[in-house]
């Protein structure tokens, strides 16, 4: 797990740069909108690390991880308009929107699990920090304090940054004006969402009658596996996390359809957000097969991300 997060670190700060020697460079406005949005991204990093050391609760990035995201993408769309003089530009706009979707949908999940309370600093911990605290190097609280540093709130708050810059490719000479490959990216962006919405319902619903039937007492029947493998999760054991990746590279996309180039500046934050699931998925599931003994065989039957994928050998 340890060499797993190392390399995670390592990725976010190499792999930008190694983008930036792929097709157009950046231009002078974009450059310099990276430049401010930058002190924004150091200040939430700042918030996240602080509070979650004087709380003890680690999970502050992740109620702002679909929050953040649609400030940066109405902030980057809004000095784009400054720059070219007082002119909006259309596909920023509808990438905006796009985002703001995802963003409210994704909130709206993780608020009914009791994340957002008056007590800010409060709400539900992500169960995975607990179970990595007890681990040894991660038990020690100065180690513990740098991984809070570098990982939970620097490394995912540099991710969740960089997975929002292909909005800004549309702020160039040479991009064409929104075109039918835009409005099929967009519906593409949006079913994608519906998809996870039904995916994180299903989860919901699930986890929720399974502790209703425990806290009564009641039989658990379809219940006592432990976790959900119907529905979606039966093509695929993280079809929420399946969409989550899909639904960025889809939105890196719309910088290709911008710049014609396949691999550009921006393309970072979908590449990592796909090591970091591939990791996280790795971790959870290490749990859950030492929790629930039927889930090795869920395992060997159902493929991780892709339908079908255990049939050829993907993750």
């Amino acid at each position: 797990m340890l060499f797993t997060i190392l390399i995670l670190i390592f990725t976010v700060i190499v792999v930008p740069f190694v983008a930036l020697n792929f097709g157009t460079e950046p231009t002078l406005l974009q450059w310099e909108i990276l430049n401010q949005l930058s002190f924004v991204v150091g200040g939430v990093i700042a918030c996240c690390f602080i509070v979650g050391e004087l709380t003890k609760n680690n999970s502050q990035v992740d109620k702002l991880w679909s929050i953040v995201p649609i400030w940066y993408v109405w902030q980057m769309t809004f000095l784009g308009f400054q720059g070219y003089k007082g002119v909006f530009d259309y596909r920023m706009i509808l990438m905006a929107v796009l985002v703001t979707i995802w963003g409210i949908r994704l909130t709206y999940n993780f608020a009914r699990r009791g994340a957002y309370v008056l007590k800010f600093w409060q709400g539900e911990e992500d169960y995975r920090w607990e179970e990595l605290r007890k681990r040894p190097g991660f038990n020690n609280r100065f180690i513990w304090m740098l991984f809070n540093l570098f990982f939970i709130s620097g490394y995912q708050n540099v991710l969740i940054f960089l997975f929002t810059l292909p909005i800004l490719t549309a702020l160039n000479a040479d991009a064409g004006p929104l075109n039918f490959i835009d409005w099929m990216l967009a519906l593409t962006f949006v079913l994608c969402v519906a998809f996870e919405y039904v995916a994180d319902q299903q989860q919901y619903d699930f986890q929720t009658e399974k502790h209703r039937r425990i806290k009564n007492g009641e039989p658990l029947g379809e219940y006592a596996d432990g976790f959900v493998s119907k529905g979606l999760w039966a093509i695929v054991r993280h079809p929420n996390y399946a969409m989550e990746q899909t639904i960025w590279v889809v939105f890196y996309l719309f910088s290709v359809n911008a710049t014609g180039e396949l691999i550009n500046w921006s393309i970072p934050g979908c590449l990592l957000l796909i090591v970091l699931f591939k990791g996280s998925s790795d971790f959870s599931e290490e749990i859950s097969a030492r929790k629930y003994p039927k889930y090795k065989d869920y395992q060997s039957k159902t493929p991780r991300f892709i339908p079908f994928g255990n049939k050829i050998k993907l993750f």
